[in-house]
């Protein structure tokens, strides 16, 4: 069994028929048919079920197309650090982040570009769970996600601690600080994730552990949209510090809540059994820190 006998089951898997598989492969029919024929001779086992021109995978063969999938992720991956060694970096790296934590990423992809012109980047957004659903998938090698997120796949690297503030339209008027009593009348806007345990969770308990029963009149998983409320005057939102933008403070007030505190916590995480490229090792050293980095290993 080798490299090239494992290409060509692949492809009979992905195609599901050996017509098509040749064709994608630019070879004729008979060859392909014997390789398959000496690879499965070769393991004592059928890899498919035969149905007419159709050809469906056994479990043997399901087994095989999972750790074969693997194998060429770790060609690819082994060949792009062989690469790379002696040279400096270049090449793509994908990262995916939630919206809330994205302010962690503008600056440090300049500097990084700075230093390193020839990476590219590849950004993906989605909340916790869609960013880990990226990585484990390999469309991205570093997520930013929010806490809380099983994390029992991923290393991690904790980011600074996020306070929540309160963010006001300009229509409301309120004294220069604010008060647990002040947001109890306020008509107030929530992060909320699709699936899963989070931000929205979190406010709520910690409200409630206050004696505070908020007035949620929206919730959505999308930091810009809450944003976009508040601006038209809707309502108030409570929103981690970090995810709103420096430079927009014409359009809303921020205010901390002196006697309610609420911290969330993010991290960035990438897959515990993939080797992480140079340029994302890189990356990572770039990234501000509130706890030990996890070695790559």
């Amino acid at each position: 069994m080798d490299i090239r006998q494992l290409r060509y089951f692949a492809a009979i898997a992905e195609e599901g028929q050996i017509t098509r598989a040749a064709k994608k492969l630019h070879m004729a029919q008979p060859p392909l048919s014997y390789q398959l024929k000496t690879l499965e001779e070769e393991l004592g086992q059928t890899l498919f079920e035969r149905n007419g021109k159709a050809m469906e995978l056994t479990e043997a063969g399901r087994l095989l197309y999972e750790r074969t999938n693997e194998l060429f992720r770790w060609v690819e991956e082994t060949t792009q650090d062989v690469q790379q060694v002696g040279k400096g970096l270049k090449g793509n790296l994908a990262i995916g982040s939630v919206k809330s934590s994205f302010s962690y990423l503008p600056e440090r992809i300049k500097q990084f570009r700075d230093e390193y012109p020839e990476v590219t980047f590849q950004l993906y957004e989605g909340d916790s769970y869609r960013i880990a659903d990226y990585l484990l998938n390999r469309d991205i090698e570093i997520g930013i996600v929010r806490l809380p997120l099983d994390l029992h796949q991923f290393h991690t690297m904790p980011l600074p601690t996020d306070q929540f503030v309160c963010v006001l339209p300009k229509s409301i008027s309120c004294s220069d600080s604010l008060h647990m009593s002040d947001l109890a009348e306020m008509p107030i806007m929530l992060l909320h994730r699709v699936r899963g345990v989070g931000l929205y969770e979190l406010v709520i308990d910690t409200c409630r552990d206050n004696g505070l029963e908020l007035n949620v009149i929206c919730h959505c998983p999308d930091t810009s949209m809450l944003l976009t409320l508040v601006r038209a005057g809707v309502g108030a939102a409570l929103l981690p510090l970090s995810a709103i933008p420096a430079s927009s403070e014409e359009w809303w007030i921020v205010k901390h809540i002196e006697d309610l505190h609420i911290n969330s916590e993010s991290a960035v995480i990438w897959l515990k059994n993939r080797r992480l490229s140079k340029q994302a090792e890189r990356f990572l050293d770039s990234l501000p820190t509130s706890g030990p980095k996890i070695p790559n290993i």
